[in-house]
């Protein structure tokens, strides 16, 4: 319900038919992540701390809020927008961060507390495609009801003759979500805390104080620092969802380019999300028989041919790299959290994930504000009406060449520094 939102398959086009530009939705992304790098690890060490529930009944309250504001705001000027569109990725940024590691650490300590911890990898698997399930309602309805033609076809098969317009039907993803997020806060109001010590396996005192919420987040950091396998763990994931999820992040904006009709986006968004269906059972298979680097160059083969397809446009079968590269994003997902699981201690597993979705949301901020800063760049440069299609399409090569460098970059790291103290990767 937290993730599942109406909006996703229409994510890009929503902003730009508010009236924003791929550059300031750039910006804004990037202005989402800061948030979270800001707000992520203090939120995990506070939810290790005073409970996990409490962090994700926040993060359900802010998400109430994030998506009425920007359901309701009026078009009365670019400014606004803008403006209520920061807001909403600030708020956004904090629901995440609240969300984020609380949500895992509480699964995963449930089965700590019934001795079924060996089958994480089979909860991860399950959860994920559940969570597809979600993903594929919410965005074949998502796309429908944002397609103001398909959605009169519809409603005239229903007998209701109606004129829809395209500034009356964009909000209506977003009415969805708005319903969802109240669905979603009832949800965690329900959730139970099971907060173990790791050494006794009683439940943590509530009487701690906020500074312990420092002191563990100091402990946590440097934990990693120490944990070599960890660590590299943490880097190549970083890699590897920072980029995908910016293309992720503009994938409508692609689909128009390729030729492909709005009305089938949520079509896609669900065949997306129906990878999710069978990709955890291939991965936790790879996880369980297979070492971390076998993983590694599957992520990577998947990753680098999904962007090198993309970046060429091809119409209509510009889908088939799309694909590919999203399916990397499944196994980026499930390969870190479960090797960073599997090494981390209860006590301090909210703290360790919420680093790794700091270290994940930096480089997502970094690159988001890169590549905004491109975007400007090159329609400064450029001397047409209306060059947002054009530079997008000749930019976009910055994608896998970007990937490309860092991947070596990280590769190089590995084998001069890490490999000497990683037994096994």
């Amino acid at each position: 319900m937290f993730n599942s939102r109406f909006y996703y398959p229409v994510f890009t086009i929503l902003f730009l038919d508010f009236g924003l530009t791929v550059a300031e939705f750039s910006i804004l992304n990037a202005l989402w992540a800061a948030t979270i790098v800001l707000a992520e690890v203090p939120s995990g060490a506070l939810a290790d701390i005073f409970g996990r529930k409490k962090l994700l009944v926040l993060a359900t309250m802010i998400m109430v809020v994030e998506i009425g504001i920007i359901s309701f705001v009026p078009r009365i000027s670019p400014s606004l927008i803008f403006i209520v569109f920061s807001i909403n990725r600030i708020l956004s940024g904090l629901a995440e961060a609240s969300a984020s590691g609380a949500d895992e650490a509480l699964a995963y300590d449930s089965l700590v507390q019934n001795n079924l911890e060996q089958h994480w990898g089979k909860v991860l698997a399950y959860t994920t495609r559940f969570q597809s399930i979600g993903f594929i309602i919410s965005m074949s309805i998502g796309a429908a009801v944002y397609d103001p033609a398909l959605l009169e076809k519809i409603l005239t098969f229903m007998g209701v003759v109606t004129h829809l317009t395209q500034e009356t039907t964009m909000r209506f993803p977003l009415y969805l979500t708005f319903i969802m997020s109240i669905f979603a806060l009832i949800t965690t109001l329900q959730m139970k805390d099971v907060n173990l010590d790791s050494s006794t396996g009683k439940a943590l005192p509530e009487n701690k104080q906020v500074k312990h919420a420092f002191s563990l987040t100091l402990k946590a950091g440097i934990w990693i620092l120490k944990t070599p396998f960890v660590f590299v763990i943490i880097l190549f994931g970083m890699l590897f969802d920072g980029i995908i999820r910016v293309v992720i992040t503009l994938s409508s904006q692609y689909y128009r380019l390729i030729e492909l009709p709005e009305s089938v986006f949520g079509i896609i968004g669900s065949t997306v999300a129906m990878l999710g269906l069978f990709i955890p059972g291939i991965a936790n298979k790879i996880a369980t028989t297979r070492s971390p680097s076998f993983g590694l160059w599957v992520t990577f083969i998947l990753s680098a041919t999904g962007l090198f397809g993309m970046s060429r446009f091809w119409p209509y079968s510009g889908l088939i790299p799309a694909l590919i590269t999203f399916s990397a994003m499944y196994f980026t997902g499930f390969f870190v959290s479960y090797y960073v699981n599997q090494a981390t201690a209860s006590e301090q597993r909210a703290t360790i994930l919420s680093f790794k979705g700091l270290s994940y949301n930096i480089s997502y901020g970094v690159l988001g504000i890169l590549y905004a800063l491109l975007l400007k760049f090159k329609k400064e440069n450029i001397n047409i009406p209306n060059p947002e299609n054009i530079v997008f399409m000749d930019t976009f090569v910055w994608f896998p060449g970007t990937f490309m460098v860092l991947f070596i970059l990280l590769l190089l790291l590995y084998v001069v520094w890490f490999k000497k103290k990683i037994a096994k990767i």
